[in-house]
């Protein structure tokens, strides 16, 4: 059941991105009926660096749909969990050899982020935990003192929590 949701959520995004007709034969008026902004918190924490490519370029087509369809978005994202072992090419050569492609899309998806003005937050256990010289993370990147901390803050102030999984 897994793999059929992950490849129904592919073949999604695969059309949305190769024509303008799903991009405007679709929309999410009744979600954002009314809205001219929204705040969300994604929170990330995958085992594959492949699972991490796939959702951290989910989050950039999230943002530019909502910037489509006339909402301005302000979002965050933490990264938690082992995921912090994706997120440079130069903490482990041999694991970014081993997914290369997926490195590539996840550094692209961090940069495509960046410029959008969203804030990844790197919880700083995690990276001690999965021994992560932080020095290494991109500075696109914040690292937080704790990952959970952060996103109860930012639930707090507002942010709507999207759980990705």
């Amino acid at each position: 059941m897994y793999y059929y949701l992950q490849t129904v959520l592919l073949s999604i995004v695969l059309m949305g991105s190769s024509g303008s007709y799903a991009k405007t034969a679709y929309n999410d008026s009744a979600a954002l009926n009314g809205l001219s902004e929204a705040k969300a918190v994604f929170l990330i924490d995958f085992k594959t660096a492949k699972k991490t490519a796939f959702y951290m370029d989910l989050i950039v087509g999230t943002y530019d749909g909502m910037v489509r369809q006339g909402v301005k978005p302000e979002m965050v994202v933490v990264i938690i969990g082992p995921t912090v072992k994706f997120l440079s090419q130069t903490a482990d050569p041999e694991l970014t050899f081993e997914y290369e492609e997926a490195f590539t899309s996840i550094q692209a998806s961090i940069q495509a982020l960046h410029l959008r003005g969203v804030r990844m937050e790197v919880c700083a256990i995690a990276t001690e935990l999965f021994q992560i010289d932080n020095q290494h993370l991109p500075k696109a990147l914040d690292l937080v003192a704790d990952g959970f901390v952060s996103l109860i803050g930012w639930q707090t102030q507002g942010y709507k929590l999207v759980p990705v999984f």
